[in-house]
Order: C-alpha cells, then structure tokens, then sequence
C-alpha cells in the first residue's frame, strides 16, 4: 500500500532540488526542452491517442456527462494547438533576471526589482489532459517546477504526457522532476499537496467550483484561482446590430463548457425590439434555453421554437456551462454596470457599441479580470492573448489576474547595484 506521506513528500522534496536548477537553468536550455516537447507531441501523437480512447472510453461507460466527456477528448486539432503553444512560449522573451525600475538614489546606490521564479507551484485540475502539457510549458519557460494532480478520469492521458514533458527535460539536460505528476487517484493527495509549504509556494486550482473552494479552504499555501465564471455581454443603445448578433452567437455558442463563455445578456432598453427578436432566433435554432426578465420574454416567446422561460433571482448570478443563457433589458449603461458589479464573477464581461464614451466608461468601471469592447467574451485566454498558454484565469487582484501566463509565474525581488557605498 502507498505510503501517501511519503509519496508526497518524495514529490515536494524532488521538485524543490529541481526548482533551484530551472531557475538557474539558462534561457536557451528551457526553450530546448520546449521544442522537444512540441516534436515528442507530434512524433508520438499514436501513443497519447491511445491513452486519451481509454479515458474516453471509461468516461462514457462510467455515465459521465456528455460535457465532461467532452472536456476529455484530446483531438489532433487540441494536439496541433499544444505543439504550437510549447513552440510560441518558447519563442517569447524569457522573463527570468529582467531587471525593472532601477533608479540611481541620493545615497549612490541602484535600486530596481528583478523577475525572477515562484519556485514550486502545485496544480490541481479535473477533466481537460491538455492542461498537463500547458502548465509543463509554462513552468519550464518561467524557471518553475510543478506538481501536477489531474482528475482520475484523464489519468491514461495525463500520464502518456507527462512522459513526454519528463523526456524532454533530461534530452535537454534538465531533471525530470521538474514537472511530476501525482501518479495516485487517493484524494487524501490533493489534500497533502495543498498543505506543503515547505515544498510548495503556490497552489492553482482549476476546475469545478466545488474544487476551488475546497482547496481555497483549506490550503496553507497561496492560491490563484477563480470561482466562477459568469460573464456578460451588454449590448448598448448604440451599436451595429449585425456586429452585436454575432459577437453575441459567438460569445455563448462557440463552445459551452469553457468558463469564458457568455452566461448573462444585457440588452439596452433601445435596442431591445431590434435585437432581441434576432438574437433569439439564433439562440432558437442552436437550442439555447433562454430565462427572460418580464421586459424580454415577450419578445422572444414570440420567435419561433423559442425555448423561454422566467428567470429568477438566482438565474443572474449563475454559471451555467450549458445551453442555457440569462437575459435582461436594462434602461441605461449604468445599470448594466450596476448589474454586472451585483452578480457578475469578475471574470470576463463585454460590451457591443459604436459609443466611444460608453466603451471607455465600460473598460474603466467594470471590475473585472478581463473587460472587452466589441469582441467574444471567449478570447479571455492565454493563448488568444498571445501567452502562448494559461496556466489558469486568476479572479483574484493581488499578484496575478485574468489569464495567467509566464509573468504570472514569476514574482519581484528588490535588487541593490553598490560601488561600495554604506548608510551615513
């Protein structure tokens, strides 16, 4: 029987020695292992998609959701976007030893800060395998090392990867505990990994509500997370309806799982004849469920094959991640704000408008991760960022916040630059 102490003990152990090596490990020897990782992906894309089947597989005799099962699948088109996010982190600048800010004081000295690793950060995640070869990426590239526990239900696929993730580091000259996985289905191990701080300097969960308020309950080290993800997209007085349909289909339908994905529509009282008769026939056609503030569902019952029902208080702060939307007509920019600040996650909102002031106002005002001006809610994302990766969507305000990519993996120290000067 596993000794679940002692194995993650081991683990802890292991990737703090690893830690002080990637740090010190220099650019061109991350960015070595990175391209090998993005080659191994491709040469051995048979082996990984045999392991994914086999999770698929068990997923979906187990009962799982459709969802869920979803969120599993490892397509050749999510194995070219990884090979490509390794290659693209690889190519950024390194963000390791930067020196920032530095300024020449009355005393003589330099003072400035330096970027410079987190050390280990432990990652605890369900359903998506892809996740393990993002947050390998990220970790190599930032100096980090990282223990990674995915759900049971992607072990076969998780496992084939962190294979390539370790094989790549020792064809580069690196440890290969630098990226461990938590090999044990046990339970109790999340709960260990997540009380470690002598091994652990930062925990980021990601997946199910449930799960982060666990781990943010009971963790002893940081965490980054988010809770929820219920975005908005306000349509306002003024705007290009074409424009508004389809960032509006877009930011709903495009993918219905994903945290980003809008759950709440907010319609100007101006635009709501015009709109909403639109919006809910592609809703219709798409089978969205549509719950209606009393203003709307008029309208949109009267589209045909509609699905619309009252929405009730709790419908305003609720994610769904399923074909089900919120919809309300408000009277001005200020309650729509208003309503997103009251129900909102803090997550991604946006808002469709041809009003300059409006837009400004919205950017300013909405206290949020990320805040968008006439585009999908679904491009709050490392990768439409241009991080190469997102080790995760931080809704928290202090050291990192929306998607968070190398720089969010790495922290400030205070440098001093002297020619021997000493304090009168």
């Amino acid at each position: 029987m596993l000794d679940l102490d002692a194995y993650m003990a081991h683990l802890g152990a292991a990737a703090r020695a690893a830690s002080r090596v990637l740090a010190a490990a220099p650019t061109e020897a991350r960015n070595s292992v990175l391209r090998a990782l993005s080659s191994r992906l491709r040469v051995n894309r048979a082996a990984i998609e045999a392991a994914n089947a086999q999770d698929v597989a068990a997923a979906t005799q187990a009962g799982l959701a459709a969802p869920m099962v979803d969120r599993l699948k490892v397509t050749p088109e999510i194995l070219a976007t990884l090979c490509e996010g390794c290659e693209q982190i690889a190519a950024m600048a390194d963000p390791i030893g930067v020196m920032i800010d530095v300024q020449r004081r009355p005393s003589g000295i330099a003072v400035g800060r330096m970027r410079v690793p987190l050390g280990v950060f432990g990652m605890v995640y369900e359903s998506r395998p892809n996740v393990t070869i993002e947050a390998a990426s990220l970790a190599i590239k930032s100096g980090n090392a990282a223990i990674l526990r995915g759900g049971s239900e992607a072990m076969h696929s998780n496992l084939a990867f962190a294979r390539e993730v370790q094989a790549a580091l020792v064809e580069a000259g690196l440890p290969a505990e630098g990226v461990q996985l938590v090999e044990t289905t046990d339970r109790a191990a999340v709960g260990r990994l997540i009380t470690m701080p002598e091994h652990v300097d930062v925990i980021i969960p990601r997946g199910g509500k449930g799960l982060i308020e666990r781990i943010s309950r009971e963790a002893r080290v940081p965490v980054i997370k988010h809770l929820d993800g219920n975005c908005h997209v306000y349509v306002d007085a003024e705007v290009d309806l074409e424009m508004a349909v389809r960032v509006t289909d877009n930011a709903k339908t495009q993918k219905l799982s994903p945290c980003n994905a809008a759950e709440s529509l907010l319609v100007h009282v101006a635009q709501a004849p015009s709109f909403l008769p639109r919006i809910g026939a592609v809703f219709a056609a798409k089978g969205i469920e549509m719950r209606c503030c009393p203003r709307s569902k008029p309208v949109l019952a009267a589209v045909r094959t509609a699905h619309v029902v009252d929405a009730t208080e709790t419908d305003w702060g609720e994610e769904y991640l399923a074909p089900v939307i919120s919809i309300k007509v408000v009277d001005s920019l200020d309650e729509a704000m208003a309503h997103i600040d009251r129900y909102g996650s803090h997550h991604t909102d946006a808002i469709l408008t041809s009003n300059h002031a409006n837009a400004m106002r919205f950017l300013r005002e909405v206290d949020s991760a990320s805040v968008m001006v006439n585009a999908s809610t679904r491009f709050a994302d490392g990768f439409e960022y241009g991080l190469g990766a997102e080790i995760g969507i931080s809704t928290d305000k202090f050291h990192a916040r929306g998607p968070v990519g190398l720089e969010g993996l790495t922290s400030l120290k205070w440098i001093v630059l002297g020619q021997g000067e000493t304090r009168s």
